[in-house]
């Protein structure tokens, strides 16, 4: 299988599809690359060279104990790019994988990079604090430790529901959604998935945002109950500089893996990157 080595040793693992410009996608928590086959097949489709990692902690990655931070999966992603000595890449993050992205560009700048996407990203920061009073305070994301610790299975199996919407009433999610997102939950290591929550939670991106200097496009369900709206992506918007924002209404976190709104997604995707 194909590695990159990050600067302490650990193996990232990536997959690389197709040829072209290249798009790198950086999954949310507590997934694996999986999670964007559809984007990987649809930009290799056309014409894109589509690359996605598993973040380490999980999946095929290795699972140390340190480095379960922002610091360092930006400098991870980093490691992947510099591998494949890719560039003029377009970076596409969900969840913490915005943040992921988000970080890397302000450790490392985008001199190899030509555009952004975050899709329902968690910066600027999710924690509520005296300077960011539309955060969630520190008891939800400590909810979300103590589930991970005492029964993560269950805990996963719980959380496909507001993550997909599916607890909404007329909601058509599939079981086979929810489950896809339950077994690749359970392949990140316990301890990368406790440390996480920390990393997602309690980074401020805000000044990593400022240093977004490409085109990006900002993308947020108003309906998104993992990170709300208010908080992340209308904040987000107003701090990158050359930003296209778009809301899509009743859209869930996991939006680019629920058919009715992926479909949009993956236009929207394409037609930035074609742009």
């Amino acid at each position: 299988m194909p590695f990159a080595t990050a600067t302490d040793g650990t193996q990232i693992y990536f997959k690389d599809w197709g040829s072209g410009q290249p798009v790198v996608f950086s999954h949310g928590w507590p997934l694996v690359a999986d999670a964007w086959d559809p984007q990987l097949k649809l930009m290799a489709d056309n014409g894109f060279r589509a690359i996605a990692h598993d973040r380490r902690g999980g999946g095929r990655s290795g699972q140390p104990w340190d480095g379960n931070d922002l610091d360092t999966y930006a400098d991870d992603l980093a490691a992947v790019i510099e591998t494949l000595d890719l560039r003029d890449v377009i970076l596409v993050g969900h969840s913490t994988g915005g943040g992921e992205v988000t970080r890397y560009i302000g450790r490392h700048g985008t001199g190899r990079v030509a555009k952004a996407v975050l899709l329902g990203a968690i910066p600027p920061l999710m924690l509520k604090t005296d300077a960011n009073p539309e955060g969630q305070p520190i008891d939800v994301f400590d909810e979300i430790r103590d589930g991970v610790l005492k029964d993560r299975s269950q805990f996963y199996e719980d959380l496909s529901a507001p993550f997909f919407g599916a607890n909404r009433d007329g909601s058509n999610v599939a079981q086979g959604t929810r489950d896809q997102f339950w077994l690749w939950s359970m392949s990140v290591g316990l301890k990368g998935a406790h440390d996480c929550v920390k990393a997602f939670s309690e980074t401020d991106l805000t000044e990593d945002l400022t240093k977004i200097d490409v085109p990006t496009l900002i993308v947020h369900g108003d309906d998104d109950q993992i990170v709300p709206i208010v908080a992340s992506g209308e904040k987000s918007s107003q701090l990158v500089g050359d930003a296209v924002y778009k809301v899509y209404q009743g859209a869930p976190h996991g939006l680019s893996m629920v058919p009715e709104f992926a479909e949009r997604f993956n236009a929207d995707l394409l037609d930035f990157a074609r742009g």
